[in-house]
């Protein structure tokens, strides 16, 4: 049986009892920060996805064997954990159902200012392109029908390589930022490593 076998998902149920049993859990929030700043789960650390694919070596090196990824519905998530299995880190578990899963069970949340996560910014934006193309082909030329043609095949590709490249320029975007930005001193040198003591962890 290969490693990968031992990673498995884990329900907010579960999550709420590690929480609450065990010290040395780390849980990782893979989303944006504006995302993270809207609703969070308390105690958790933002490492964005493309911060975290950047550093993942130092980051699984800070990490102990109690490791929950977390993102809005699991699929950036799940990216997370294919990262830091490429690079040794094998005992990660990823959240079902994302942090808005964990607050529906009653999990310990964090509210902040309200935005739209990314992924129903993508819905949206993929939506308004498909709706634009139809409405360009019939009114303007019917060659701009293929906009909608190339929007699907995008979320086609998406979903067969669980990537998503608009979802990664969204990301950019103004509205999607905040006053201070995740870096690998501010989040990944501010992680717990194993050997931290309880009294470190809390003041950190």
């Amino acid at each position: 049986m290969s490693s990968t076998s031992t990673i498995t998902a884990l329900s907010p149920e579960t999550l709420t009892s590690w929480i609450a049993q065990h010290q040395d859990l780390v849980v990782i929030d893979v989303r944006s920060a504006a995302e993270f700043e809207s609703l969070h789960i308390r105690g958790s650390y933002n490492v964005p996805l493309p911060l975290l694919s950047e550093h993942t070596d130092e980051l699984a090196a800070r990490l102990g064997s109690r490791v929950v990824l977390v993102c809005q519905s699991g699929v950036r998530a799940e990216q997370a954990r294919q990262r830091m299995n490429s690079v040794g880190l094998e005992t990660a578990y990823v959240l079902t159902g994302g942090v808005p899963g964990f607050a529906a069970a009653g999990g310990d949340v964090v509210h902040g200012r309200k935005r739209w996560d990314l992924e129903r910014q993508v819905r949206l934006a993929a939506g308004a392109l498909v709706v634009a193309g139809l409405a360009a082909g019939r009114l303007v030329s019917p060659r701009l029908r293929l906009l909608a043609g190339t929007v699907g095949a995008g979320l086609t590709f998406s979903a067969a390589t669980n990537t998503c490249a608009m979802g990664r320029v969204l990301s950019t975007m103004p509205w999607n930022k905040t006053a201070s930005e995740p870096t690998r001193e501010s989040a990944i040198l501010r992680l717990p490593t194993p050997t931290t003591t309880t009294e470190e962890k809390i003041s950190a």
